[in-house]
């Protein structure tokens, strides 16, 4: 397929048209000059797009890498044919480095204040990956070309005052994710059944919510309520976090099919 029929299958819009023209030329980029070449950090939305791109592009060599396993966020990197995926993470090449910025264990900083002290200083979302806070310390996973000026410019996150160095992706500390395993049964596999049961909603106001544009299926929208679900897809909603099908069972006696769901907050 031509550019541009790739771009009328995949993309769903304008914004995701951009997006994936930018992935396009990245791609075409790694092919002509046989070099590895990337995109900025992606959310977990725009990941799912690009990865339907790349289905529907035939499965180009790429990975998706954001400095740790289970990151959020990640890059996508198209690799040459001279190169193998662990070479590019563990080599020169890679462009994804991590720094840690110390603070005070009575600081109480969240996410949010090292994100907005991270953008405040005119830096791009996508030149950013996950920010890992704990207590007294918070790493900022980034693209290698902002290190030196985070390590210059970023002093502080709200009122408190920072210590950053650069720390080894292998150092990184992520937090423990807490999850909450659901056991239930739902009449059918529609998304508001679904939703319903691992949110905890009434089904009539999961209907509204996905209706309204509240729901993510697999981190992209959706608004059809009686949309299949299967095994494997993750459930989101903005407020209300996320729920990931992990198993479908079979059926209960009185006909009513069962379900294993994690719910993470």
């Amino acid at each position: 397929m031509t550019k541009t029929e790739l771009l009328n299958k995949a993309a769903r819009n304008g914004e995701e048209r951009l997006l994936l023209a930018r992935v396009l030329d990245k791609l075409e980029l790694a092919r002509r000059r046989n070099i590895p070449s990337h995109t900025g950090f992606l959310s977990p939305g725009e990941r799912a797009c690009v990865e339907a791109l790349l289905a529907a592009a035939g499965h180009p060599r790429h990975l998706f890498f954001g400095g740790y396993e289970g990151a959020q966020r990640n890059i996508c990197v198209f690799l040459p044919d001279w190169q193998e995926p662990e070479d590019f993470q563990t080599g020169g090449d890679c462009p994804v480095c991590a720094l840690r910025a110390s603070f005070p264990a009575d600081g109480a900083l969240t996410h949010r204040d090292f994100l907005g002290s991270v953008l405040g200083l005119g830096l791009d979302r996508e030149k950013v990956g996950d920010l890992l806070v704990g207590e007294g310390a918070c790493d900022l996973i980034v693209l290698e070309e902002i290190r030196d000026f985070l390590l210059l410019h970023l002093e502080q996150a709200g009122r408190v005052r920072l210590r950053l160095a650069p720390v080894a992706l292998e150092r990184l500390s992520p937090p423990p994710v807490q999850g909450k395993l659901i056991r239930d049964t739902v009449s059918s596999l529609r998304l508001d059944a679904v939703a319903a049961s691992g949110f905890s909603l009434a089904r009539s106001k999961a209907a509204d919510l996905i209706s309204s544009g509240r729901f993510q299926l697999n981190y992209r929208e959706c608004v059809k309520p009686d949309r299949a679900v299967a095994q494997g897809d993750v459930i989101s909603c903005r407020g209300l976090g996320k729920c990931v099908v992990q198993e479908v069972g079979g059926t209960s006696r009185k006909g009513r099919i069962l379900l294993v769901l994690e719910r993470y907050v």
